[in-house]
């Protein structure tokens, strides 16, 4: 029986380290003559058969049936990673480039781009968790739509734009939507929603009680309209997945995972305590636990708004990734995303 927590020596590590660059590059199970060729090691076709049944002893490699060669398992991957890995850093050009698509106007659109680049640059799935919000707002205004029709312009703390529709008992004139703005911009912008309607309800009793019908509709609306304003992951670059053999030569896996996808729920949890580790995290296999994420790896990093953790970004691929692109990529997105967030 394998030893519970074995350390393969030093000739094991390089053979692992070997076998595991090769099936990654060549998808492959990868027998004794291409570890002889590839590890530098001067060591006989035997030997090396005996180090490596030692390395599928403690559970870091298997045998498929169809071959002679070696696969790595969840915990070879483990090992590598977190021991053998040599992580290739981005170059200037790549993280300028990288740079110059992280731009735009609005905390969304920046939030997509990133989930974009990390798929491009990937061939994987990007995902990004948007920032939490603070459910407060900068700013408000009304707009007179037809009688009894109002349009709510809310800017949030963030500098989004949410508009929403309100239907009024009554038509308001534009003087009266602009006292009402004014109220509500000179009292109590910064704070939430559900923070005015406390303070608010005394106060009201002040107002005529029309004006009170329309703050309350604003109020409602723009609770709503702030909790729902955006997905909470955005995900791009799902059909990548699609073209791996890995994972699309079990259709019922694939299921699965854009189950997963589509319902994003077990995906968030996963985001949500990444954006609590600090640094780059990876989840291989069954690490996830996410049953639909068990054929897979997830490369996450946490992102910051003015020093704060807000989010994650992250990847999603095959355990058979080139870790040491990956790790990086997502690295300095996160750096590159935290970086045109608290410039926005």
């Amino acid at each position: 029986m394998a030893n519970d927590n074995p350390v393969p020596g030093e000739r094991a590590r390089i053979l692992l380290k070997t076998l595991i660059e090769r099936y990654i590059a060549e998808g492959q199970p990868v027998g004794s003559r291409a570890l002889s060729k590839y590890s530098g090691l001067d060591l006989s076709p035997a030997s090396i058969r005996n180090v490596i049944a030692d390395l599928e002893e403690m559970g870091f490699v298997a045998s498929p049936h169809t071959s002679a060669g070696r696969v790595p398992t969840a915990r070879g991957y483990r090992f590598f990673v977190d021991t053998l890995l040599t992580i290739r850093p981005l170059d200037t050009v790549e993280i300028n480039q990288l740079e110059g698509q992280l731009h735009a106007e609005s905390t969304q659109k920046l939030v997509t781009s990133a989930s974009q680049l990390l798929s491009d640059l990937t061939r994987f799935a990007g995902v990004v968790m948007t920032p939490r919000r603070s459910a407060a707002f900068r700013h408000i205004e009304f707009l007179r739509l037809s009688d009894k029709r109002t349009l709510l312009i809310i800017v949030t703390p963030e500098g989004d734009v949410q508009n929403r529709i309100i239907f009024t008992d009554r038509a308001y004139s534009p003087s009266e939507l602009t006292e009402a703005a004014n109220i509500l911009n000179q009292n109590y912008a910064g704070l939430t929603f559900d923070e005015i309607r406390k303070r608010i309800h005394a106060e009201l009793r002040r107002l005529t009680e029309d004006m009170t019908h329309l703050m309350t509709k604003a109020l409602e609306a723009g609770s709503q309209a702030v909790h729902e304003s955006a997905d909470d992951v955005v995900i791009s670059g799902e059909s990548n997945l699609l073209e791996i053999q890995d994972l699309s030569s079990n259709m019922m896996r694939l299921r699965k995972l854009f189950d997963l996808f589509e319902k994003k729920t077990g995906l968030l949890q996963l985001l949500d305590v990444s954006s609590r580790a600090h640094g780059v995290q990876i989840f291989i296999g069954g690490e996830s636990g996410l049953v639909s994420l068990d054929e897979c790896s997830v490369v996450t990093a946490p992102y910051e708004v003015d020093g704060k953790v807000v989010g994650t970004v992250g990847v999603i691929g095959p355990t058979r990734m080139a870790y040491e692109r990956v790790i990086p990529i997502v690295d300095i997105t996160a750096k590159l995303l935290s970086s045109a967030l608290s410039q926005h």
